[in-house]
């Protein structure tokens, strides 16, 4: 039975999501942001899913801060949008980044010790 891993199904699902709010974004002509959204947004999942494959604990870490980063400026991006007029509201997508951020930042800790 293969064992359950929270963040890489949070960060998947969050992904996912990401893909239609920016779909949404196309359609409301907000390239720009999309396509900073796009990137910072999946880069999150890819990063932890590539910490699965570290060759170290220092290597795991490393990779487990680089999702963080990409989820701080997905927040940014999520927040430029909820606060600028005209734009779609990101929804729940917030609050997903939230959860993912706290969970990435207890790895970390973790990790390091």
């Amino acid at each position: 039975m293969e064992r359950k891993n929270e963040i890489l199904d949070q960060t998947y699902a969050f992904a996912l999501k990401i893909v239609a709010f920016c779909n949404k974004l196309d359609e409301s002509r907000k390239f720009a942001i999309s396509n900073q959204l796009i990137r910072s947004g999946t880069s999150v999942g890819a990063n932890v899913r590539e910490s699965q494959s570290s060759h170290s604990k220092a290597d795991f870490a490393a990779k487990m801060v680089i999702a963080a980063k990409e989820a701080d400026e997905s927040e940014y991006w999520l927040l430029i949008c909820r606060d600028s007029e005209g734009y779609p509201d990101p929804g729940d997508l917030l609050k997903d980044i939230k959860s993912i951020k706290m969970i990435l930042f207890k790895i970390i800790a973790s990790s390091k010790r």
